[in-house]
């Protein structure tokens, strides 16, 4: 029986432990979360499926690490257990930990991001034993518990633990199948700076008949957020662009065989035109490529039912710049604290929550051809090479830090999945299809 036949008829049994997983609100933005409830989870699953697993404590949230397998050569699997805030919980259609499959799709928080990854693999290395026997080359599990508040303990472990974490390739958290439906390998990230500009003004709200003479924090941030980002859609943070090295002639060609449908996006998020009606190669270059200045959120004043008229006494704005090779996260925070004050605009305070280093693989890295030729196996000839992913995460870590070539793959998610937003979901026959693929990426790594 082929493998997709014997995994569809497994898929109560696979969809059922998924469920179990996602009923776990491991929510790091929050201190209330079933975190350690939900690490010791995946150690059993670990050590159901033949590894020898152990959790590893951090300054925060634990991490799980395990191996199985033994030999010379050795592949890394990074994923984490925690997921972002259901919030708001209005729009969900069903409850985000109580997951429910409609129209063929399993909807719950955190099925796409990173949990249904994580357990693909878990439940592919299982799948393996029971057809191979114990795995040629050493597999190892590096599962933390704070991706999604910036990773802010993975430093220090990863440094402490490098001999430990050692390997000649790393699978990064999972990939995403595009607008066509086609999978999608990634070989980097960008970076990432996120920060918080706050505006003070009266020492409380006043009444709005004072709006000609109070100084507003609302229109303090709308003049300063103006000098960051024209009307043009360039960013104009002083030196912020001439930090960026320009993208290499691989990456450029990789990104001239991507057949990208902006139309497809386009439908997928619901609006009519890109920004600065961006299309085709230059919106995916922009995407891919180049560095983001990107408002996150905005609250001052009354936002309440109708009106109430007053000058606010505070404002802030919550920004992220993604970043590219030649850009660090400190570096860009100093700038656009130069920037400001250059204005006369030093009474602004940027609050610096979280950074992360761009990372990069080549294109043509062993490791990228292996997961090509999986798909290949797996009968998708239609699998795509993107130089980077246009978001963020600790990659640097692994592929910059340790030297690790570091891909994304596997493709649990896709363009519909709403990963982060109300109603994230996976289809289930995608799920069942990237169980098949780490199944087949095993045995191609260990030369079967």
């Amino acid at each position: 029986m082929e493998l997709a036949e014997r995994l569809w008829e497994m898929r109560g049994e696979l969809l059922g432990e998924l469920e179990e997983f996602l009923r776990m609100p491991s929510v790091s933005a929050r201190e209330d979360g079933a975190f350690r409830e939900c690490a010791g989870w995946v150690l059993e699953r670990l050590e159901e499926a033949g590894a020898r697993a152990r959790m590893m404590e951090t300054g925060g949230h634990p991490v799980v690490y395990a191996e199985v397998g033994g030999g010379e050569r050795s592949l890394l699997s990074y994923g984490h257990y925690d997921v972002q805030p259901p919030e708001p919980l209005d729009l969900w259609e069903s409850d985000p930990f109580e997951p429910t499959i409609r129209d063929g799709r399993l909807y719950a928080r955190g099925v796409a991001d990173d949990k249904g990854d994580v357990l693909a693999r878990i439940q592919a290395l299982r799948i393996y034993l029971q057809e191979h026997g114990e795995l040629p080359f050493r597999l190892k599990f590096l599962i933390e518990g704070e991706e999604e508040i910036g990773s802010p303990n993975l430093a220090p472990f990863v440094r402490e633990h490098a001999e430990l974490l050692s390997a000649e390739a790393c699978l990064w958290e999972g990939s995403i199948k595009d607008e066509a439906g086609r999978p999608v390998i990634f070989c980097g990230t960008k970076g990432l700076a996120y920060v918080e500009l706050r505006a003070k003004g009266p020492s409380h709200d006043l009444h709005s008949m004072y709006g000609g003479v109070a100084p507003n924090p609302a229109w303090r941030l709308v003049q300063a957020l103006r000098t960051i980002k024209n009307e043009r859609g360039e960013i104009t943070l002083d030196g912020f662009m001439e930090l960026a090295e320009p993208p290499s002639r691989e990456d450029l060609e990789a990104i001239s065989r991507i057949p990208f449908d902006d139309a497809a996006l386009r439908a997928a998020w619901g609006v009519e035109a890109l920004d600065r009606d961006l299309s085709g190669r230059e919106a995916l270059e922009e995407m891919l490529l180049k560095p983001t200045a990107n408002i996150a959120g905005m609250q001052s004043g009354y936002t309440g039912p109708g009106s109430k008229t007053i000058v606010p006494s505070e404002a802030f704005v919550k920004m992220d710049f993604r970043l590219v090779a030649g850009q660090s996260p400190s570096r860009v925070v100093k700038l656009l604290r130069e920037h400001l004050r250059r204005r006369g605009m030093e009474d602004i305070e940027v609050v610096d929550l979280h950074g992360l280093e761009p990372a990069k693989t080549p294109v043509n890295a062993p490791i990228v051809r292996l997961a090509k030729e999986t798909w290949s196996d797996l009968g998708r000839d239609d699998a795509l090479v993107y130089p980077t992913i246009g978001g963020s995460g600790p990659t640097s870590l692994i592929a910059t830090g340790l030297g690790i070539p570091t891909i994304m793959a596997g493709n649990v998610a896709d363009s519909q999945s709403r990963i982060h937003s109300p109603n994230e979901s996976v289809r289930v026959e995608d799920y069942l299809e990237t169980v098949a693929y780490f199944v087949r990426l095993f045995e191609r790594f260990g030369g079967r």
